[in-house]
């Protein structure tokens, strides 16, 4: 079983100037978990993520109708204000509507991963759980320059290479921990079983999403808080608010 590092030290999450220049309403919330044990089963989240996926059920979206949503839109609009296709590449938030509107319930992985994609059916947001443990100091929502290495989900063995100009999160270490701005997730940063270190995301492309954010980021703080765990203070990043570091400010208060 993989362990949390003694002493890991403070990481400073970035966005690069050029992402909220395409798209202005950018926003990203961060809640930093530094120590928790991520078990396959609770029974909270899952009646959380079951939750979500009846009302999504009970709405009777189309395909269109997913991709029509305010936020969901939004993500469209800003794939293609960075080059990327929505119809092929759709955003994370996308990607789990679609599956659950076909009438699909969601697999369970583990409960951190339930919670981020109950609290993302809800909010129609992207909200992904990362491991943080072994990426180094930084981590820069950027346009990738096509140098960078990204182990795909599940196939590590087989290594890529971004597209230059692409939206990743990135390290210091020349490691891309996502393709296409979240459509997908690297094997580097992948929640699995037992001890963590965890860095909770939450993203909005529409102007005013900071609010739509800090209701998730609040939401996801609520489920946490019955972990019995430590959580840092969660942070919000936008064009006006570039950087911060979500693993220095502890313990967690509440976020509206």
């Amino acid at each position: 079983m993989d362990s949390v590092p003694a002493g890991a030290g403070t990481l400073t999450v970035t966005i690069d100037e050029r992402v909220p220049e395409r798209v202005p309403g950018y926003a990203l919330g961060l809640i930093a978990v530094p120590a928790i044990v991520v078990v396959k089963d609770a029974p909270l989240v899952d009646r959380l993520l079951t939750a979500a996926e009846d009302d999504v059920h009970s709405a009777g979206l189309s395909k269109a109708d997913v991709a029509a949503l305010p936020t969901i839109a939004a993500w469209r609009e800003a794939y293609q204000a960075v080059g990327i296709s929505p119809g092929r590449f759709p955003c994370a938030a996308e990607s789990v509507l679609r599956r659950v509107a076909k009438g699909n319930r969601l697999p369970r992985i583990n409960s951190l991963v339930d919670l981020c994609n109950a609290v993302s059916l809800a909010s129609r947001l992207p909200v992904a759980s990362c491991d943080v443990a072994g990426i180094g100091a930084e981590l820069s929502v950027r346009l990738a320059d096509g140098s960078e290495t990204y182990l795909p989900l599940g196939t590590p063995e087989a290594p890529e290479h971004p597209e230059p100009g692409e939206v990743v999160y990135a390290d210091g270490l020349g490691q891309a921990h996502s393709r296409r701005w979240n459509w997908r997730q690297s094997d580097v940063v992948k929640t699995g079983l037992g001890p963590r270190r965890l860095l909770i995301t939450v993203e909005a492309a529409h102007l005013g999403g900071r609010d739509d954010v800090e209701r998730a980021l609040g939401r996801i703080t609520d489920v946490l808080a019955g972990f019995d765990t430590e959580l840092g203070q969660p942070l919000v990043l936008d064009g006006a608010t570039p950087f911060g570091q979500p693993f220095a400010a502890r313990p967690a208060a509440a976020v509206r």
